[in-house]
């Protein structure tokens, strides 16, 4: 188990965030007494180039076309 008070913890976040995620419990402690717990997530939230995938399958549209705007929208707009 690893104990750490406020100061501590906001110095050594990193290190304690990676102990948590190995396993190891870790208690902050505010003057002296155990405050929180950091403990890992079940499984991670993203996960690693998902949107590298998600790119390579849907095609970025090209500049030119991008910027070329929407007439249909662009008529909701006259007038303004």
């Amino acid at each position: 188990m690893i104990q750490a008070n406020i100061h501590d913890a906001k110095t050594n976040l990193s290190h304690l965030v990676k102990c948590a995620a190995e396993g190891e419990q870790v208690i902050i402690a505010k003057h002296g007494k155990p405050y929180v717990q950091i403990v890992p997530l079940d499984k991670p939230s993203r996960k690693p180039g998902r949107l590298a995938a998600f790119f390579a399958e849907n095609a970025v549209p090209d500049l030119h076309q991008f910027d070329a705007g929407n007439r249909e929208i662009e008529s909701e707009f006259e007038g303004w």
